[in-house]
Formats: structure tokens, sequence, C-alpha cells
């Protein structure tokens, strides 16, 4: 059974997706503040985050910040004014996906679901990639760059694979997001700049700009880097 944990601020509401998810083989630990939300992230190691943006004390988008300084979690915002820029903030901050109050419970099973299969095996084929300056192991889900350990989110990781495994082909917005999050595809197309850029960062294309992800303008992204032989 999936362990996930919801912080939420409204008790009943969390009491009634508690019920609701069970019949879906989940079981969902509630808290309703970031004290309590904390407690129980160390002490439960849940599978998945879902984070309200609006509670007391600390927000979604503080919890979110420090989730992201120690733990790659996946996470699910939900977002009671569904603005893009909630959307947009919560994407920069490193979650994996949004959902816009009121929702249908269903809909919400469905994200969790789909979330949780690709933080559990990213493509269909498992083994290394490896590039110039870069070995990507879609088996143990790790990546390095000139040796060094790199730690990203589930769907910075799967960004990065989409694109390392189509060399040298250039990739629109829309196709991405049709791969990364197969619900909602066509929803905010600037998100994929966004994850690009932090991925970007935490590879090293920031200091040596496209040694990578080369940008299309007008078109998307392609991955630059140079295929080698496996060990």
């Amino acid at each position: 059974m999936s362990k996930v944990l919801l912080i939420d601020d409204d008790k009943k509401h969390s009491e009634l997706l508690q019920a609701y998810m069970k019949r879906f083989g989940i079981n969902l630990l509630c808290a309703y503040d970031s004290v309590e939300g904390f407690k129980l992230l160390q002490r439960e190691e849940p599978d998945l985050l879902l984070l309200d943006i609006m509670l007391p004390g600390k927000d979604g988008f503080e919890i979110c910040r420090e989730v992201r300084k120690s733990s790659n979690i996946p996470i699910i915002m939900l977002t009671a004014r569904g603005d893009v820029i909630d959307r947009v903030s919560g994407l920069e901050l490193g979650a994996d996906d949004y959902i816009g109050k009121p929702f249908e419970p269903r809909e919400l099973v469905a994200r969790v679901q789909a979330t949780l299969r690709r933080a559990e095996s990213t493509g269909a084929t498992a083994g290394e990639m490896c590039f110039d300056g870069m070995v990507i192991d879609t088996e143990k889900r790790t990546v390095t760059v000139d040796g060094n350990l790199v730690d990203l989110t589930s769907m910075e990781f799967e960004l990065l694979v989409i694109l390392a495994r189509r060399p040298g082909r250039k990739l629109s917005r829309d196709d991405i997001l049709s791969e990364l999050r197969g619900i909602d595809a066509a929803i905010l197309t600037r998100s994929v700049d966004i994850m690009v850029s932090r991925l970007r960062q935490k590879i090293g294309d920031s200091a040596k700009p496209f040694r990578f992800i080369q940008t299309v303008w007008g078109r998307g992204y392609s991955f630059a880097g140079v295929p080698q032989a496996n060990a």
C-alpha cells in the first residue's frame, strides 16, 4: 500500500480524502500544520507529499522549499486559487505537479498514482546512458556529471531521461509535457522552461552554458550530450 502524507488545515476534508483514497490502496496520513507535517515526514517516510498552499504559519511554498533542501520526495501542490503564479512558484521550488481546488477526489487519486509510477520507474528500459561527462543510470535512478553525483527530484530525473534518450532531436514543450504528465499535458507550457532551468543549474549547464541541454528558439529543447560507449 502506498503511503502519502497530506498537509492541509481542512480537517474534515482531509478525513474524507483519507477514507476515499484507502479504496485505491493509498494510506493517507494527515497533518494540519507544518510542525505536525515535518514530524510525520521524518517518522513515516511517505512515498509522496500532498501540500496545500494556504496553511496557518508556514505556507505550502515555505514547506516545499524546506523539504527540497533534504528530500526528493514527489510533491503535489494543492492550489486553492488556481492562479498561474501559484503553479509557477510551486514548480520553481521543486514541486512535481499541482491540482487546483476544488478538485474531484478521483482526479487527485489519478495524479497521485501517475506521480508514484514516475517515481518508481522512469522509463521502459533500465541501464546506463553514457555521454561525454555524464552518466545516467535509469535502474539506480542516479546521474553523475564529471564523476560527481547530482541530486535530482523524480520529475527532474525523468525530464533529463526524456531528452537524453533522443540526443540531437528537437522536442517541443508540449511533447515534453505530454510525456512528463500524461494528464493535463497542455495546461502550462511555461512549466517546462522552469524545470529545464532548474535542471540546468543542477547538472552544471549554468556554469557551462548549453553543454547538455540546447534551447531551440521557438521550438523547445534538445539534448546536446555526446553519446559514449557504455563502460
